[in-house]
């Protein structure tokens, strides 16, 4: 099935599967929105895939995936994140870079190929964005929390998409806040108030508007080591 997919059904597919984490239906106008195309390209395109048996359209409604679109919208997904992981890891390329480098060759990769990455890649769990690779033929993503989900005592690995305002990423790695970065919350302030954060030895404060826009993935690991007990840790120099 997927080796006959084009770009567009298969771009359409991720988007789809996107806006439908939260609701039964996508909307076609959403759909052209988020693909940057015209909503009359988003119509054909949705009627191919209808004919696949890949989603249901209904005419002034949405669109929604079938259980064989909702695989191939997750194998879709993991292909995307197993190319950025091949251009960070392999050739060096930024994570904030990768995302927008996967989509100029990932439709052309015949199976065998990704296959190949993936084990050369020693298998990875997560993209350069920190987000999840799915198993194969899974009909799922694990959705990740915002950080500002987290209570104090938690930790968990820092993960930020690649749609992220540049300004709010530069912010984020002045902090020390990159995707695959450890980060185990100190103090939550109420009412919206700001996070406490130990990021790699040193307390960080990050507002509830930015901690909304950093995912997480959570973990057991042990929380990082306190402060000796009777003063505090001088902050370094940014």
């Amino acid at each position: 099935m997927d080796v006959r997919l084009t770009k567009s059904e298969r771009e359409t597919l991720k988007a789809v599967y996107r806006l439908t984490r939260h609701r039964a239906e996508a909307q076609t106008g959403a759909l052209a929105e988020a693909l940057g195309v015209a909503p009359g390209t988003v119509t054909f395109t949705v009627k191919r895939l209808a004919e696949r048996g890949l989603v249901r359209h209904r005419p002034y409604h949405g669109v929604e995936l079938t259980v064989a679109g909702r695989q191939a919208a997750a194998a879709a997904i993991r292909r995307h994140r197993i190319v950025e992981r091949f251009l960070a890891d392999m050739l060096g390329y930024a994570w904030n870079e990768a995302d927008r480098l996967a989509a100029t060759f990932e439709h052309d990769l015949p199976q065998e190929v990704e296959d190949r990455i993936f084990v050369a890649l020693d298998r990875p769990a997560a993209c350069p964005h920190g987000f999840p690779i799915p198993a194969l033929q899974a009909p799922d993503i694990p959705v990740l929390p915002s950080l500002y989900a987290l209570e104090p005592g938690d930790v968990a690995i820092v993960a930020v998409p690649g749609s992220t305002d540049p300004e709010v990423v530069a912010f984020l790695d002045t902090l020390g806040l990159r995707p695959g970065v450890t980060v185990e919350v100190r103090e939550k302030h109420p009412f919206d108030g700001p996070l406490v954060l130990r990021v790699a030895g040193h307390d960080r404060t990050l507002g509830s508007m930015v901690a909304h826009q950093v995912f997480v993935r959570t973990t057991a690991g042990p929380p990082s080591a306190r402060p000796p007990s009777g003063g505090a840790e001088a902050e370094p120099a940014r």
